[in-house]
């Protein structure tokens, strides 16, 4: 009789701790005691207790005998791992560091995405409406939070939470709704660039415009350039083609932030040109992309801003250079500039590119070189067809020659004119746009002359394509060494083990 008691009494401690502790994961998971929850700690306790009163004596002998102390000790020592693995844990909680191991950083957020979460002027709401949770989403959202505390993210059910899908016109499982100060965008992807896109659209106030000129054979939007449109309206910015000689006022539309000339291949009016020199001298700002052997007639414009333009082809004859073939030199030398000064570890190249120069300081001018070619690149000006590239002292241009240069002007009141010129165009085309550092070279050009230094960045990366290609002769030579040598070896070495050994 006694034996059953005292087993009785043990089986309930163990059932008492465990419903205690049943009631203290239950509150933590919920968050909320309730009676159902109190119940199960107040009579597990109770249990516990009563164990415990009953059998402390041969608990008491356990823990004096020598078995006791073995499991006293290893008690000890379990307790102390686990409190340096809660340290550990703890430390690493606050003091986290994660390492992205891909080649081009697919798993961190981009220079750009950190830069306009950073600045971020309100708060931002990001809403996923669907029957399931998208835990890629919600991963990405973790990104975001933690370089800024004023982004909120929210798994919706709309069959649960009906009142909130009407308020935010949800009409389709799987939307995304990001949602600030009254705004809303829905972006139809949530990779980072959508993401991010969709949220500077929600932040900014105003959006402004890049003009685009047009009448001299310039690189159409619509076409070389439908890269270049496409990725300013992401990033929050309108674009508008002006034609300067049939506008009715003599002046560059107010409305345009900043002025884009790509690629002319005629030569500009001269009320056009008047037109381009009062929008600088005003506080405008313009980047100027001139090919070689042309002659848009803009030469007085850029030497009054202490820039001129040289009569030649660069040509590029080092081992870069010889990638994309001499006449398409690639950058790696660039000036101390807010453009350019996260492309350290990037190139850029520029199909056909003639070279430029900065002058002496003008009037209130500060110019400076933002693209150099390599030692090894020269500028050519002997432009005929077929002739053959040669150095001659004298005539051409003595490398390492300089491509692109920046050049602005204080004007007073917090008024700066801003100025860009590159010696190609073609650098932006649909073509070249994607290549290593040229998108961002374009994009950080406007950002810089718009005055968003804030999006001045390297880019969310693309993944590379690693597929394995084979012909059928490979395809043939996999297979028999997968699929038959590698088993019969396997099958031929276990055979030889045994073969030794029985």
């Amino acid at each position: 009789m006694n034996n059953i008691r005292k087993e009785f009494t043990v089986l309930a401690g163990f059932v008492g701790a465990a419903m205690a502790l049943s009631g203290y994961i239950r509150h933590s998971i919920q968050d909320v005691w309730g009676w159902f929850n109190l119940s199960l700690l107040i009579v597990g306790g109770v249990l516990l207790l009563i164990s415990v009163v009953l059998n402390f004596k041969d608990i008491a002998g356990y823990f004096t005998g020598r078995s006791g102390r073995l499991s006293a000790n290893m008690a000890l020592v379990t307790v102390a791992v686990i409190g340096l693995i809660a340290i550990a844990n703890f430390l690493g909680y606050r003091h986290h560091k994660r390492f992205d191991l891909t080649t081009e950083g697919l798993f961190s957020l981009s220079d750009q995405t950190k830069k306009v979460l950073a600045n971020l002027p309100k708060d931002v709401k990001v809403m996923k409406f669907d029957q399931q949770p998208d835990q890629a989403l919600a991963d990405q959202m973790s990104e975001f939070k933690y370089v800024t505390n004023k982004i909120s993210y929210e798994f919706i059910d709309p069959v649960q939470r009906p009142e909130i899908a009407r308020q935010y016109a949800v009409k389709n499982y799987g939307e995304t709704v990001i949602s600030a100060g009254g705004r809303t965008e829905r972006p139809t992807a949530t990779d980072e660039q959508s993401l991010v896109n969709a949220i500077l659209k929600v932040t900014r106030e105003s959006l402004k415009t890049v003009c685009f000129t047009e009448g001299h054979e310039e690189k159409a939007l619509t076409d070389a350039f439908s890269a270049v449109e496409s990725k300013l309206k992401a990033e929050n910015y309108q674009t508008k083609t002006v034609n300067l000689a049939q506008q009715k006022e003599r002046f560059v539309p107010s409305e345009c932030s900043v002025l884009v000339v790509a690629g002319p291949k005629t030569a500009f009016l001269q009320p056009e040109t008047s037109m381009i020199g009062q929008y600088l001298d005003g506080g405008g700002k313009a980047m100027i992309l001139i090919d070689p052997d042309t002659d848009p007639q803009l030469n007085d414009i850029l030497k009054k801003w202490t820039i001129e333009l040289n009569n030649d082809l660069v040509l590029d004859f080092s081992a870069a250079g010889q990638v994309f073939g001499p006449a398409a030199p690639v950058i790696n030398n660039y000036g101390t500039h807010p453009i350019t000064e996260r492309f350290a570890r990037g190139m850029t190249v520029f199909p056909q590119a003639r070279s430029l120069k900065v002058l002496p300081g003008g009037s209130g001018v500060t110019s400076s070189t933002l693209l150099t070619g390599s030692p090894n690149s020269y500028g050519e000006t002997d432009l005929k067809p077929n002739a053959e590239p040669k150095f001659d002292e004298g005539k051409d241009t003595q490398g390492p020659v300089s491509i692109g240069a920046v050049a602005s002007k204080n004007l007073g009141d917090k008024k700066e004119a801003r100025l860009v010129v590159i010696g190609d165009s073609d650098f932006a085309t649909n073509q070249a746009f994607r290549i290593s550092r040229n998108g961002d070279l374009f994009m950080n050009s406007i950002n810089w002359l718009a005055q968003d230094e804030d999006l001045i960045s390297i880019r969310p990366k693309l993944a590379t394509n690693r597929s394995v290609t084979m012909n059928a002769e490979q395809q043939n030579t996999f297979w028999i060494l997968v699929v038959i040598f590698m088993p019969l070896a396997a099958l031929g070495v276990g055979a030889f083990v045994w073969w030794k050994r029985r």
